[in-house]
């Protein structure tokens, strides 16, 4: 593995950066000796010497790998086109699993949804914590690995219980994406992360292209066989992981592992320490834990008041990533600075509020197709939070801070997709003589404006980078 090394003295980090990395899917300009990764361990020199107002490096005679955007880019899109593939599906075998009853589905799918996440939120800040001991890629590979494992298991559930056993496999393993995040702020420098973490959100919008879409087609073959596939293409990107992802994290920003670091708990008051941008992580938690709820709901809702099948279900959601990599791959590098930070965030969650809100109101199924485009443009909010936030943590504790966020993540989908199917389902009810089948939307669009308010007290307090708000 392959990875740049930073000064040790932390004020001078960005104009190492500054000075060494090349973004996009750039690699360091630097150059490294490398041990190769399938050895188990990592190993570099780099040959440096000061000269007065520039550094040089010199090339080292052995293979060179180098990290780049790239790499964890396509290991994104393999991940997020793996679980893509069962969105269509899995609500499906959960009803069937119930007897074909959907209120009791939605009920057991948002249980099953939640026990993924309960797992994620305590194992996600022990993952982060080794991903700053261990290195990113060791990580990155136990998540694919997991994966794996979860999507057979599914696949070859009998009942009920055993989709639960494969969700807690994939819980306790689910890193991959903090790790992304720790590795993209590894090689980024600081005013630049904002949008490759939007290349980061690309990279969700073009597995959500493939993904759901090729789950519909094969869930109309067959229920089980999107599992199969997904499995597959875990197990694949494994092999591409442990082949060709170098390592990111230098040796001088590597930290001894701590049970207190790693307990999800105190990683969470962890964050306590970085008080500047903490509002700004409550609004991000509340952000995602809204869009939590529309995704939880989205098969359920759609399925249900429009009569789509699988196959439309993936489409739109097909629409809903290629519209997230323009929105992410494009915009946000040409947007960003233009438009600002602050600006990007207070404004996509607004825009985010008000098209949940409509998707609940849609009386028929062409709107909601036409909403997707003006909702995808509320995900400039994300990479500009990313940004901000990684600014103001150091560089050996972006690892524990991306493993706490994640941690946080996995509380909001303990809390969202349980809440969403359950008012659904109450609101779909037999029991009932109404119906409000648009509630988990409704009750999405509440929460976002609050975390609207809040990002807007905090980014008031910050520097602005690009135009202020």
């Amino acid at each position: 593995m392959a990875f740049p090394l930073a000064p040790a003295n932390r004020s001078d980090r960005t104009n190492f950066y500054d000075l060494t990395a090349e973004q996009g899917f750039g690699t360091a300009s630097c150059t490294y000796k490398a041990i190769h990764p399938l050895s188990g361990t990592a190993g570099l020199n780099l040959l440096a010497s000061f000269a007065p107002g520039k550094y040089k490096a010199e090339m080292s005679q052995n293979s060179q790998r180098t990290p780049a955007i790239g790499f964890v880019f396509v290991t994104l899109v393999l991940v997020v086109l793996g679980f893509g593939i069962l969105i269509p599906v899995l609500p499906r075998l959960v009803t069937q699993f119930q007897g074909g009853d959907v209120a009791e589905g939605s009920h057991a799918y948002g249980a099953l949804i939640g026990v993924f996440a309960l797992m994620q939120f305590f194992c996600a800040p022990i993952l982060g914590a080794l991903s700053d001991r261990f290195g990113r890629r060791r990580v990155i590979l136990v998540a694919l690995a997991g994966s794996s494992i979860d999507y057979l298991v599914m696949g070859l559930a009998p009942n009920l219980e055993w989709l639960f056993v494969a969700r807690i496999i994939a819980g306790m393993t689910a890193g991959s994406i903090a790790a992304a995040n720790a590795y993209v702020a590894d090689v980024t420098p600081p005013e630049r992360r904002a949008q490759n973490f939007g290349l980061l959100g690309a990279a969700f919008g073009l597995g959500f292209i493939i993904g759901p879409a090729l789950g519909g087609l094969l869930g109309d073959i067959d229920l089980r066989l999107p599992f199969f596939v997904a499995s597959g293409l875990s197990a694949l990107n494994w092999v591409y992981g442990a082949v060709v992802l170098p390592e990111s994290l230098a040796p001088e920003n590597r930290r001894a592992f701590s049970w207190k670091r790693a307990n999800p708990v105190s990683s969470l008051f962890a964050l306590r320490r970085f008080r500047t941008v903490l509002p700004l992580i409550i609004a991000q938690f509340i952000s995602m834990l809204a869009r939590l709820m529309v995704q939880s709901a989205w098969v359920l809702y759609t399925g249900y008041r429009f009569g789509w099948t699988a196959r439309q279900i993936g489409a739109s959601l097909a629409l809903a990533g290629v519209m997230g990599v323009l929105v992410q791959g494009v915009l946000v590098r040409r947007l960003l600075p233009w438009v600002g930070e602050h600006r990007a965030i207070i404004g996509g969650m607004l825009l985010g509020a008000v098209v949940q809100c409509s998707f609940g109101l849609a009386n028929a199924g062409w709107m909601i197709y036409a909403l997707i485009p003006i909702g995808a443009l509320g995900g400039l909010a994300d990479p500009a939070m990313q940004g901000v936030i990684s600014r103001h943590v150091p560089a050996d504790e972006q690892g524990a801070v991306q493993g706490a966020l994640a941690g946080l993540n996995s509380l909001a989908g303990i809390i969202g997709p349980t809440a969403a199917a359950w008012s659904f389902g109450f609101c779909i009810s037999a029991k009932h003589t109404w119906r409000l089948t648009g509630v988990a939307f409704f009750e999405s669009a509440l929460l976002a404006l609050v975390a609207v308010l809040i990002a807007y007290r905090c980014v008031q307090k910050l520097e602005p980078v690009g135009k202020a708000i």
